[in-house]
């Protein structure tokens, strides 16, 4: 056992093993698209309620909080796990078990860490434990893809100027996130005359003219410093084989850690519409479908320290210093605010956004004294 732990939150969580994974697989088996996931929610709530962690509510934008020892309203530290899945699906999952492995789309991204989250909460509160400064556990919306991190959002909205740190509980716990990657995302819908492939010859073509634009978009080049990107991601449109296509759509994305540089792609992209706009005959709608901010002014110190916090912990209980890196997570709507914040898991796996994620079941055990410890510092 790592001295950062004590004895007895040691123990539980070396005892709770099969409650773990038993909670993994029941949630895993609900289905929760991003935008859908009201029947997780409902889950957890009533979980918390029979557990005996009074006061947990699901807001307006589904996520599930459980404001524990709040009553003072400030330097609240948020600790979340999101509930969201990025597949669609809403029939429910199948668990699949074969030795150390258990296999189910969205088991470690991020379903393993919002169990987690749940056990260790309920126990703190089991426990008559009193934290230092009020947390806020929250099993959150709308982390993935287009759920466009609605449930972190809405939470700093309404927690507006009390929270002074958050923790995601997200991914696995051999590498840490402690910068945001902000993007931008959008929906292209392109149209032209279009007509019947023979007798309009000639016309306007939406695929041609959107292809076109597609590779006046990638004669981009990125921004030095940080890492930039950018992608198009669906193309779809027309009619028949000989139909001139009158409309054709794309979704395209840019992605940087630097938001000054996320900038520059954003005057580039938006001045490439407009010189395909003056084209004749052709119109454009763009839609913005998802927006993530990138690092805001924060207090270098306090981030540090919160860095070396969770490096610290990892390394007591695997011996190995973990790299940290840039992205797209719910920290990015802290950090963009200035809120020290960082993201890792308790588990490790592989397949996270495939429908063949799996993640190892005894790596369980050290993913939960990680989270346990750094849990129980706020303590």
């Amino acid at each position: 056992m790592s001295e950062m732990l004590s004895k007895e939150l040691n123990e539980y969580v070396g005892g709770c093993q099969k409650e773990l994974v038993a909670l993994i697989d029941t949630i895993c088996r609900i289905p929760s698209p991003s935008n859908h996931e009201e029947r997780r929610a409902e889950f957890i709530r009533d979980w918390f309620e029979k557990e005996g962690c009074k006061g947990a509510y699901i807001d307006d934008a589904l996520n599930v909080v459980y404001p524990f020892h709040c009553e003072a309203q400030k330097d609240l530290v948020v600790i979340s796990a999101h509930t969201d899945t990025v597949f669609p699906d809403m029939e429910p999952f199948d668990v699949k078990y074969d030795g150390d492995t258990m296999s189910c789309p969205g088991v470690g991204d991020d379903t393993a860490n919002v169990a987690i989250l749940m056990l260790l909460a309920a126990w703190f509160t089991k426990n008559g434990r009193v934290p230092r400064q009020g947390i806020l556990f929250v099993a959150n919306s709308g982390e993935e893809g287009l759920g466009n991190l609605k449930g972190i959002r809405r939470v700093m909205k309404d927690y507006a100027g009390k929270v002074s740190e958050h923790i995601s509980i997200d991914g696995s716990y051999d590498g840490i996130v402690t910068d945001a990657v902000g993007s931008l995302r959008y929906k292209i819908g392109l149209h032209t005359e279009g007509g019947h492939s023979y007798s309009k010859f000639g016309n306007l073509n939406a695929i041609q003219v959107l292809s076109s634009l597609i590779d006046t978009l990638y004669t981009y080049k990125v921004p030095q410093g940080g890492k930039s990107t950018y992608n198009v991601g669906t193309i779809t449109g027309g009619t028949s084989i000989n139909t001139i296509a009158q409309y054709a759509e794309m979704l395209f994305e840019y992605r940087s850690d630097v938001r000054e540089n996320l900038a520059a792609m954003n005057e580039f992209f938006l001045s490439a519409l407009d010189t395909y706009r003056k084209m004749d005959k052709v119109a454009i709608d763009c839609e913005l479908l998802g927006e993530r901010p990138c690092n805001g002014d924060i207090d270098e110190a306090k981030q540090n320290a919160l860095r070396d916090k969770v490096l610290d912990t990892i390394e007591s209980f695997t011996g190995k210093r973990v790299p940290c890196s840039s992205g797209s997570t719910d920290c990015n709507i802290p950090l963009s605010t200035g809120i020290p914040a960082v993201c890792f898991g308790g588990y490790l796996g592989v397949g996270a956004h495939t429908r063949e994620e799996h993640i190892s079941i005894s790596s369980l055990h050290t993913g939960m004294l990680i989270v346990a410890s750094v849990m129980e510092s706020y303590f």
